[in-house]
């Protein structure tokens, strides 16, 4: 993908409409009744939990937002060479991968 995310990149890029969801994010989305804007308006107004830099598949970043009922949601995005955002998977933050909306829980010590 394309160059470096940034939560003020993230919400240009959503304001001049330069935005897509990959085939699978939407799916996710879709799954718990969240639309693609809805979303995307949740992640341009969101914080970066984590970044990415050095994803083999190009620059990206874990992107939490707030949905208009309430639910936290994660995102996880990346430009694309031409600087358009995508949305590459979204997911709802829960147990057992994640105690909080921030804190992912501890992994498994078998595991």
């Amino acid at each position: 993908m394309g160059r470096l995310v940034s939560a003020e990149a993230i919400g240009e890029a959503v304001r001049e409409g330069r935005w897509s969801m990959s085939y699978h994010a939407h799916g996710r989305a879709g799954k718990r009744r969240i639309g693609d804007e809805e979303l995307v308006l949740a992640l341009a107004g969101g914080e970066i939990l984590e970044d990415y830099p050095d994803d083999p598949r190009g620059a990206s970043a874990l992107v939490l937002g707030r949905i208009a009922d309430g639910r936290w949601v994660h995102g996880v995005c990346a430009f694309d060479p031409g600087g358009d955002l995508v949305v590459i998977t979204t997911y709802v933050p829960e147990l057992p991968k994640w105690l909080d909306e921030r804190t992912r829980a501890p992994r498994d010590k078998e595991g």
